[in-house]
């Protein structure tokens, strides 16, 4: 149900290609550096949102989903499960069309809200995973 392949095949192929990724920073160890630049590989515009707001893969970071200033397809989360129903709640707020919780990131009542507000949602995946297999 969370990780719908249905639901996976259409976010990283009909939803659109900018990926709002929260928790992306210039730290190359952290998981959200490498899978940033998997997304890049396969044409997604990725954008960096951090505290720092940091300059990421060439893409200006910006410290909230709120100061982006432009339309985000797919808000991609790297933050922990006991922040992550807070990041889908602002991603529903700023018009996106989906959430992309990582691997490990689990909420279900942040599930059902932004099912509810009517946004596709992944939980508990890594699109650096899924999207080489299409």
């Amino acid at each position: 149900m969370y990780g719908d392949p249905a639901t996976i095949r259409k976010i990283l192929t009909e939803l659109g290609d900018t990926w709002a990724v929260v928790g992306l920073s210039g730290n190359q160890d952290r998981a959200a550096y490498g899978v940033a630049r998997v997304l890049q590989r396969f044409g997604k515009r990725v954008v960096p949102v951090h505290p720092k707001a940091e300059t990421v893969h060439g893409e200006r970071g910006y410290a909230s989903l709120e100061e982006i200033p432009f339309a985000v397809d797919v808000v991609d989360v790297f933050v922990n499960s006991g922040l992550a129903g807070g990041v889908a709640d602002r991603a529903v707020a700023i018009g996106a069309d989906a959430v992309w919780f990582q691997l490990g990131v689990v909420d279900e009542a942040a599930w059902a809200r932004t099912r509810q507000a009517g946004l596709e949602m992944v939980m508990d995946r890594c699109p650096a995973i899924e999207i080489p297999a299409l």
